[in-house]
């Protein structure tokens, strides 16, 4: 996804890792200023798709910042310090989230119009076979 964005919630190391690839980034003080705003909560969690964080701070973020990221589905992915940030951030990209509902229809989207053929086959097969699974 192209206009995919991603926020890093970590300590310095993985934050100045975030900058240098021009990620954005919020540290746990940047947390702290919402101080439970239910408002700025939302706004954050509306502005990024998706978010990764550091594994000693993943354990504090519902307490600093309540269930803001939880209510909006997107509860931050674990960053350890042993793997790259680069390909995480990848294979968060290409990721999809498939939630069932009380319906026994599904759609998924599995590719885009500037995708090969090839490629969309290999998407296809994968989010059938992680169905069937």
């Amino acid at each position: 996804k192209a206009n995919y964005k991603i926020c890093i919630i970590g300590d310095e190391r993985h934050l100045d890792e975030a900058k240098h690839l021009g990620l954005d980034c919020r540290s746990d003080e940047d947390l702290k200023k919402l101080n439970k705003n239910k408002k700025l909560e939302k706004k954050l969690a509306k502005s990024f798709e998706a978010f990764l964080a550091s594994d000693g701070l993943i354990k504090q973020i519902p307490r600093v910042l309540g269930p803001g990221l939880n209510k909006a589905g997107k509860i931050p992915t674990s960053l350890s310090h042993t793997e790259s940030m680069e390909e995480k951030v990848e294979t968060v990209k290409k990721t999809i989230k498939i939630q069932m509902k009380k319906v026994l229809c599904l759609s998924v989207a599995v590719g885009n119009v500037n995708m090969q053929n090839d490629e969309l086959l290999a998407n296809i097969m994968l989010a059938v076979n992680f169905l069937v699974s």
